[in-house]
């Protein structure tokens, strides 16, 4: 019975050892940090690698993530400044920097940030109406980082960063906004119609005006050639006038000539002779009298001319005008005739 004893001792000796050194020897994870305590009281934190422990003395209280955590919340229905209700959910981005305040201070620090998060959103979006609460979710995310990370700061917990994910208006307030940007994009649409409009007709009226311009020039620029070719032409006729020497006879002929071209026309009825029809006339009398006198042509005696007469009464021209006889012709009466018949007339 000795040596059976005596085993059975060695052998618990050597479990007792085992066990020993399994509870006395603690693996920590890498990004975990662990809580020992000592006979109920904190003693220290264990960093990641093999670590030793006092059986039966030494615990692990807990066990922390030292990673960054992202944590999402259920949305949450908020009251904007104009008493309209929104449904807001977040995210929260935060880490553990102190993992034995984060054990002692708080007994659960996640569902701690939520409260905290969901109040202090309670308390910024209060102070907004929903234009600004739909607007300004920069300057939220700001302030709840900063109430955040003053109050967790205690708690051994950072918060990085807080992210408004969805601003959801109720289902009238949504229909009512998009009433509203539908009318105004027709607004805008109208507006950049009207300009639009607006600038067309001021550009078709400015290549108009141009248009004008350039055409009242031309017609000022033909006139003036026009004008300036009339005047050469004046000018040169003149001056071959001048220089030809051109005797009464020849005037009177072309003056003659121009007689039909005035009353040309289907509405000259009437035209009124000038004054210097009769001298016109009287040189043509005086050069067909000479024309048909015996001898004009050297085969017969020449006849003494007979001048024209001209005589005004009572505002009516006549000129007598002898008639041409040649030689050997018998004798016939005087025919008086009228300047007026030389004259071409139109019948009504």
């Amino acid at each position: 019975m000795g040596t059976l004893g005596l085993v059975v001792f060695v052998v618990v000796v050597v479990l007792a050892v085992i066990f020993y050194v399994y509870r006395s020897i603690r693996v920590v994870p890498q990004a975990t940090a662990a809580v020992i305590e000592r006979f109920g009281r904190y003693k220290r934190t264990l960093e990641p690698g093999l670590r030793f422990l006092v059986p039966g003395a030494d615990r692990v209280r807990a066990t922390v993530d030292l990673r960054e955590q992202v944590m999402p919340f259920p949305p949450q229905e908020v009251i904007t400044e104009d008493n309209l209700l929104v449904y807001i959910d977040w995210v929260v981005y935060f880490q553990v920097i102190d993992p034995r305040r984060a054990t002692y201070e708080i007994q659960n620090f996640v569902q701690a940030i939520e409260y905290l998060v969901s109040t202090t959103l309670r308390n910024i979006i209060g102070g907004m109406d929903l234009e600004a609460t739909l607007t300004s979710r920069d300057e939220v995310n700001r302030q709840l980082r900063d109430v955040l990370d003053s109050e967790t700061g205690r708690w051994g917990i950072r918060v990085s960063r807080v992210e408004l994910r969805t601003i959801q208006p109720n289902r009238d307030i949504t229909e009512a906004m998009e009433k509203q940007v539908r009318a105004e994009r027709e607004r805008r649409a109208t507006i950049l119609s009207a300009e639009g409009v607006k600038q067309a007709e001021i550009l078709r009226a400015e290549g108009e005006r141009q248009s004008m311009i350039l055409k009242a020039e031309g017609e000022a620029k033909a006139a003036a050639l026009r004008a300036d070719g009339e005047a050469s032409a004046i000018s040169k006729t003149f001056k071959a006038i001048h220089d030809g020497d051109a005797d009464q006879k020849l005037l009177s002929y072309q003056y003659l000539q121009m007689l039909p071209k005035i009353a040309d026309g289907s509405s000259n009825k009437v035209w009124i002779v000038p004054s210097e029809l009769g001298k016109a006339v009287e040189g043509i009398g005086s050069a067909f009298t000479k024309a048909n006198m015996p001898g004009a042509d050297g085969g017969g005696p020449s006849l003494p001319a007979q001048p024209a007469k001209e005589r005004v009464e009572d505002g009516e021209e006549a000129a007598a005008l002898p008639p041409a006889r040649s030689a050997g012709a018998p004798d016939r009466p005087a025919v008086r005739r009228n300047p007026s018949d030389l004259l071409f007339k139109r019948d009504e």
